[in-house]
């Protein structure tokens, strides 16, 4: 079942404001335009975005920034926890002036962690207001991509990319999607270029890092996440998500561990 709810605004950002909530499958937020800037991204679970008439996945690791006068709505399948920040205009105009996806910094995330955990809404004290600017300055130097993994309207090329998102493991070529689909390999292809901007194998590798990333978090297990993913062996999987990310699934776990104890 579908829930629709009215466009959540959030508290005024006084110079931000937060918001984390947990919402069940199925809700839909229809199209706002705000008069300031939003930062959102899933901690868990995974959130679809129409930003400025683009369609952005929004997973853990990676946020939806929305400049200020963007009309954006969003929907999730699954239950997820989700993350909102709100800048005001005047900070925005160091951040991107279009819509984007950003790579998350752990900083970022460690923010997000604590203002939560505090139940801090608008930063009021000396010292959380530091901290905003900070999570400001983290928001304008963390890499932006158009869209990490993009969608498509194409109904056949659609069916496919929400298939291997509910299966990420699964290994069917795009020869044999398009029989599925009742369409052709390069007509499959030439769809992936201009809705995707990429290839099927780029995107698909994309996809598995993004689905690897919420099974690292979770604590599975490097061999398991392999398999998952539809590995042969967990060599391959590390050299891919090496490749992507410029380290290891155990280094990026071991980093998290120490900047954890450091913190603490």
């Amino acid at each position: 079942m579908t829930v629709r709810l009215p466009a959540l605004r959030g508290e005024p950002p006084d110079p931000l404001s937060f918001r984390t909530e947990d919402y069940p499958a199925g809700m839909v937020w229809p199209e706002a335009c705000l008069p300031w800037g939003k930062l959102n991204y899933a901690v868990r679970g995974l959130m679809v975005a129409t930003v400025g008439g683009v369609r952005y996945l929004s997973p853990p690791h990676y946020a939806i920034w929305t400049p200020p006068d963007v009309v954006h709505a969003c929907h999730n399948r699954d239950a997820v926890r989700y993350v909102s920040v709100y800048v005001v205009r005047e900070l925005c105009a160091e951040l991107p002036a279009e819509p984007c996806t950003l790579a998350l910094s752990p900083l970022i995330k460690a923010i997000l962690a604590d203002v939560d955990a505090r139940s801090v809404k608008v930063p009021k004290s000396e010292a959380d207001l530091r901290l905003a600017q900070v999570l400001v300055d983290q928001i304008r130097l963390a890499p932006r991509h158009s869209s990490y993994l993009p969608l498509s309207d194409d109904p056949a090329l659609r069916t496919v990319l929400e298939a291997l998102q509910q299966e990420p493991g699964d290994r069917r070529s795009l020869a044999e999607w398009a029989r599925i689909t009742g369409t052709t390999e390069r007509t499959l292809s030439r769809h992936c270029q201009r809705d995707l901007g990429m290839s099927f194998a780029e995107w698909r590798q994309r996809m598995k890092l993004v689905a690897a990333l919420s099974r690292l978090e979770e604590g599975a297990s490097v061999g398991a996440v392999a398999r998952w993913l539809g590995y042969g062996n967990a060599s391959a999987f590390i050299a891919m998500f090496h490749r992507l990310t410029g380290t290891t699934p155990d280094q990026m776990r071991k980093d998290g561990l120490r900047r954890d104890r450091e913190a603490a």
